[in-house]
């Protein structure tokens, strides 16, 4: 018997009504559900089901939201490598992988077996130790705006760039759909074995994106005394650097696991970067 895990956010009223309507619908086809604890406080006919996100076991994990209900729930079940279903009820869900319409239509599928698991690289971040891993990016800035970082940048302890800038996003080819395409970084197929480094604004006419292999130790170090950074994992975890201090990166043993219907990487680079435009990354 299939196990699925429901998560959704629980602040959006119309996630919260396709988290009971999808509950009630696995449950009518014999289905074991558990749902996310916080979720069943909207759903109280739930409650018998409900699992912190940490705790969950279950064969899918289903999110109903945007890519940002994705990262949050990735970050939590890490460990456990448990595939995610996503259900877009975001802006552009580019992580998603079934919207609204078909969502009942993709879950007859889900359970006569009619799906792939499709693997992502995941980024290991060292900073005083191993830091969560990233599905997308890590990006380094100050907590004040418009000041700028003074960085190094090594690649295989060999220094690739010295510059002052924004800030600097190290980004997965997962990650190339979300901001780092938006600070200039290109787009890149999943299945390329690579990572991005993407300076933000910088202060260097030379300073451009670039592709480095997936097998390479990057290293940023802050420079400017007296001057402190951030490093944000994903828009879901924070860590302060402080002046000299390196932070490290290479590629996880782990991998993100999501469950694909289809194979449309390009249709979804066509339909929702493209020609349909784009109001917002995560959700």
């Amino acid at each position: 018997m299939m196990r699925i895990g429901i998560i959704a956010r629980f602040d959006v009223p119309e996630a919260v009504e396709m988290a009971g309507g999808v509950a009630s619908f696995l449950l009518n086809r014999g289905v074991e559900i558990t749902v996310d604890l916080k979720l069943t406080e909207e759903l109280p006919h739930l409650r018998e089901y409900r699992e912190d996100i940490r705790n969950m076991e279950a064969d899918i994990i289903l999110t109903i939201g945007g890519d940002g209900t994705i990262l949050r729930t990735r970050s939590l079940i890490e460990d456990k490598e448990i595939p995610i279903l996503g259900i877009n009820m975001g802006t552009v869900g580019f992580l998603t992988e079934v919207d609204p319409e078909n969502v009942f239509s993709a879950l007859e599928a889900v359970l006569r077996g009619e799906y792939a698991v499709e693997e992502r690289t995941l980024l290991s971040v060292y900073h005083n130790g191993e830091l969560p891993s990233a599905l997308n990016e890590v990006v380094l800035m100050t907590r004040r705006p418009a000041k700028m970082l003074h960085i190094e940048i090594s690649v295989d302890d060999e220094v690739v760039e010295e510059l002052r800038a924004d800030g600097i996003i190290i980004a997965t080819p997962s990650g190339s759909t979300a901001y780092s395409m938006s600070a200039g970084g290109p787009i890149v197929d999943p299945r390329v074995e690579a990572f991005l480094i993407v300076p933000i604004c910088p202060f260097k006419l030379s300073a451009r994106p670039l592709v480095v292999s997936n097998k390479s130790v990057i290293r940023v170090k802050l420079l400017r005394k007296g001057k402190k950074a951030i490093a944000v994992i994903d828009g879901q975890y924070e860590e302060e650097i402080n002046h000299m201090d390196e932070v490290i990166f290479r590629k996880s043993g782990r991998k993100a696991r999501f469950v694909r219907l289809s194979k449309d990487f390009y249709r979804k680079v066509r339909e929702k970067l493209i020609e349909g435009g784009i109001d917002s990354i995560n959700g």
